[in-house]
């Protein structure tokens, strides 16, 4: 069928990563959730940005529903891609963090919301896993840190899972991430050293190993009546050396041309950052403070630097474009 008008054209190309906008805007909401109860402060900027990111994922939904009706060869393509596959989960990752975001402010909708998120997660995971076992045109170059991101949607899950009381769920979940996220690292890490250099457009998402110990030890934390244990503090010194050794090649990343993959930068930020405030409230040592809060201001003002650009590309027409 032939593409009718400017508009039709635009959804065909509209990519399944726009959700991880969502993902960079409810991070930075439960951020700073945290950063409010740790102020004892009420202005109500976390429900603002709650809402915001809500009609974020909604529009982008809507969208993409929008492409599913009109092209789903499209679709079917993104699908059979060896990259692009592994943000569908993002939907589901956006849900889960809107229900966590919004148990503070609206309990019963947030749980009611968790559950359909958790079911949406577990058919990405299987449907994910039986398309990387059984397709053959998958090769150790197609691997970047985007395909942890299934994974992180599964340690997600505990986050309001432990808060809820439904361990044994939350239990299950956190049984597929880990274990599944140590493979998958040793797979990036060996594509990493001893393959060729990862394309340009996918380098931001380098971020992304900061994602699994920090979310793991905020689930773990979770699960254990927000107390850190031996393990917590594993994993959560992990995360903040897997921040340092991103963070350490900013050179690598200054200059490169604004993909919507620049959004990979902001909720691996988040993440850490979510981290460090529960680990400052249970160890009280102003060290983590300060860490806890320079992650914040450097996270919300990524935050913001990418709306802006993501807003410039909308409006010049570079974001709804055929892959090159």
């Amino acid at each position: 069928m032939r593409e009718t008008s400017a508009e039709a054209a635009s959804i065909r190309h509209l990519p399944i990563a726009l959700f991880t906008t969502v993902m960079g805007l409810g991070g930075l909401t439960i951020a700073t959730e945290k950063l409010e109860f740790l102020l004892d402060w009420h202005a109500g900027l976390s429900m603002m940005l709650l809402f915001i990111t809500a009609a974020v994922w909604l529009t982008v939904f809507a969208a993409y529903v929008t492409k599913i009706i009109r092209f789903p060869g499209s679709v079917t393509d993104e699908l059979n891609h060896p990259v692009r596959l592994s943000f569908f989960p993002t939907t589901s990752i956006g849900l889960i963090l809107i229900a966590t975001a919004s148990y503070v402010y609206f309990p019963a909708f947030a749980q009611g919301l968790w559950w359909v998120a958790v079911a949406v997660q577990l058919c990405f995971a299987l449907f994910i896993l039986d398309r990387w076992i059984h397709r053959e045109h998958f090769s150790t170059e197609h691997n970047s840190p985007a395909w942890f991101i299934p994974i992180i949607a599964n340690l997600l899950v505990p986050i309001l899972g432990g808060e809820l009381g439904y361990l044994e769920v939350s239990y299950f979940f956190f049984a597929i991430g880990i274990v599944f996220w140590l493979p998958l690292m040793a797979i990036s890490l060996n594509r990493s050293f001893f393959h060729a250099p990862m394309p340009q457009r996918l380098l931001p998402t380098l971020f992304i190993f900061i994602v699994p110990p920090s979310i793991g030890f905020t689930a773990w934390t979770s699960m254990h009546g927000g107390q850190v244990d031996d393990f917590g503090r594993v994993m959560y010194f992990f995360g903040l050396f897997m921040t340092m050794m991103v963070i350490t090649q900013f050179r690598r990343f200054i200059g490169l041309p604004f993909t919507i993959t620049m959004w990979a930068f902001s909720f691996p930020l988040a993440a850490i950052t979510i981290a460090s405030f529960i680990y400052y409230g249970q160890v009280q040592e102003v060290f983590f403070l300060v860490v806890a809060v320079s992650l914040y201001v450097v996270l919300a003002v990524l935050v913001i630097v990418l709306v802006i650009k993501t807003a410039v590309a909308v409006a010049r027409k570079k974001v709804l474009l055929p892959e090159s």
